[in-house]
């Protein structure tokens, strides 16, 4: 049975030595991705040391480049944002309108939907800080759950009370 290994959409920018000059092969093997990827980063704008053959890449300006685009691409979302796995964006929830769902004592998810694409966001938030997202967004926090409770007064056909002779005595027999 052949293991597909999924690839990691960003790839570690420590597996780079800085004082190594790797070929595009050897950094296409060093990141498990394709040339044409990385010939793709030196258009981007990764440094090379020359435009000679084999085309060489300080392992400095290599880490450089990958920990840019990473930072790059993180994204912080404000107060009255979620963010959306499939937009790649912060953004506010639809209509500002957010559940909450507990999941320790102090800690529980937003649950919003994308105004854009309709997808669920989820955003994680502690009970100490619900006040401050209230400014922003309208939370529907969950009701508790009523506990099943002792009734005094049983329900009109409730046969609780009756003995098991009693019922007994009603159950039709067939003997003839």
């Amino acid at each position: 049975m052949k293991v597909i290994k999924k690839k990691k959409r960003h790839p570690n920018p420590n597996l780079a030595k800085i004082h190594y000059s790797y070929t595009v092969e050897e950094v296409a093997g060093l990141f498990d991705v394709c040339r044409a990827t990385v010939r793709n980063w030196i258009k981007q704008g990764l440094p090379t040391i020359s435009d000679i053959r084999p085309t060489l890449i300080p392992g400095q300006d290599l880490r450089a480049f990958l920990q840019a685009r990473r930072v790059k691409n993180k994204r912080k979302c404000q107060l009255g944002e979620m963010y959306c796995f499939k937009c790649r964006a912060p953004k506010a929830p639809a209509i500002g309108m957010v559940d909450y769902e507990p999941k320790t004592a102090t800690m529980g998810n937003l649950i919003g939907m994308c105004p854009d694409c309709g997808t669920i966001m989820n955003r994680r938030a502690s009970l100490a800080k619900m006040e401050q997202f209230r400014g922003h967004l309208d939370i529907t926090l969950p009701l508790p759950q009523q506990h099943i409770v002792y009734c005094t007064k049983p329900s009109v056909d409730c046969n609780f009370r009756r003995s098991v002779k009693t019922w007994q005595n009603t159950i039709p027999t067939t003997n003839e």
